[in-house]
């Protein structure tokens, strides 16, 4: 059965992250109810929107006046065991009385994490736990960042010639990498809460950090100006309908309506505050200056670094000076994957951090 789980699981997995934006800051979840026996789905339920039902109780609503007694729930997160906006969904699998429930992975939630399954088991339903857990975790992790963290998930984005230039002698950047692979960060913008870019960007570029594919959200803005030195005339301070934060420590000015300023004293302490305005996840598109910032504050999560079959030979490196001395002072990422984007290569990276 272990085979049909986990494709049952996929299938959570894809409705489930439809509704990213909407179900947040509470995590993606599909439920699906299935009978082993006939080798038949139920009924397939989703968390839609916060505050609205969660996957489980949306499943069995739509299964109607069934059985479950003999039928098996799918599910790519642990049953909640608390009550919140809505009422604990263990507590309606146990009331339900089903057979099995197939979890894809534990809720990293304090409230939660192992509360919902002991709960089910303790009710004598069978619980089969790790259906693709790696891939469950991977739907989630801005959540899991989230309640573990209280701070948002950080990707940064960079694009560079295969020396790791980002800029030629004579100061051009535009454009390193292919069409293909700029088609793919509009993908990224469009799953991300924000984009943080910083003033540098800002004035040498005047770029719209928008989304430019159809039908998907633009963004929330994050601009780095600390001493207030762009003017509201660029681009990314448009009224748009995304919100536009400034972070900057220069408050003696007069802000537009859509654009809201954010005092700092460090990334830790923006990205905290950005947390409680609602902003939940981060792309960081931005030059060397604050990219090296990030990372030496070890705040950054993951990276994505285009690389383009480019040499420049002398220019700008993507990077600055973490204060790395030794080999063994290296910041330390994982490789997660490797993938052809046209004539470009993308590598993707999780950073290691110790606690």
């Amino acid at each position: 059965m272990m085979k049909k789980y986990e494709e049952l699981m996929r299938l959570c997995i894809e409705s489930a992250s439809k509704y990213r934006f909407e179900a947040a800051p509470n995590p993606m979840v599909s439920a699906i109810i299935y009978d082993e026996r006939e080798d038949k789905i139920i009924s397939q339920g989703v968390h839609r929107k916060y505050g609205e039902n969660h996957a489980e109780r949306d499943a069995v609503e739509k299964a109607g006046d069934c059985d479950f007694s003999d039928k098996t729930i799918i599910v790519n997160l642990e049953p909640c065991a608390h009550q919140g906006k809505t009422p604990p969904c263990a507590d309606l699998i146990v009331e339900k009385g089903f057979k099995k429930v197939v979890i894809g992975t534990y809720d990293p939630n304090p409230l939660v994490c192992g509360q919902g399954i002991l709960k089910i088991k303790n009710a004598g339903i069978e619980v089969v736990t790790g259906v693709l857990e790696d891939e469950c975790k991977e739907l989630n992790k801005v959540f899991i960042k989230n309640v573990t963290k209280k701070m948002p998930y950080v990707l940064v984005k960079i694009a560079t010639t295969l020396d790791s230039k980002i800029v030629t002698a004579g100061g051009e950047s535009k454009w390193i990498t292919g069409e293909a692979s700029r088609e793919y960060v509009q993908k990224l913008r469009s799953q991300h809460f924000a984009i943080l870019s910083g003033s540098g960007t800002v004035l040498a570029d005047n770029p719209a950090l928008t989304c430019r594919i159809k039908g998907e959200r633009t963004p929330d803005r994050v601009i780095i100006d600390r001493h207030g030195k762009i003017s509201f005339d660029y681009q990314v301070f448009r009224d748009d309908g995304a919100r536009v934060f400034l972070a900057t420590n220069n408050l003696n000015r007069d802000f537009p309506k859509n654009v809201t300023p954010v005092e700092f004293a460090n990334f830790r302490d923006l990205f905290s505050k950005l947390y409680n305005l609602g902003v939940y996840s981060i792309l960081v598109e931005t030059g060397k200056t604050i990219l090296t910032a990030i990372i030496k504050q070890e705040m950054a999560d993951e990276l994505y670094k285009f690389v383009s079959p480019k040499i420049f030979g002398t220019g700008l490196d993507f990077i600055g000076n973490l204060g790395v001395y030794k080999i063994n002072e290296a910041y330390k990422l994982k490789f997660c994957d490797m993938e052809k984007v046209d004539e470009d290569v993308l590598i993707k990276a999780k950073f290691l951090y110790e606690d």
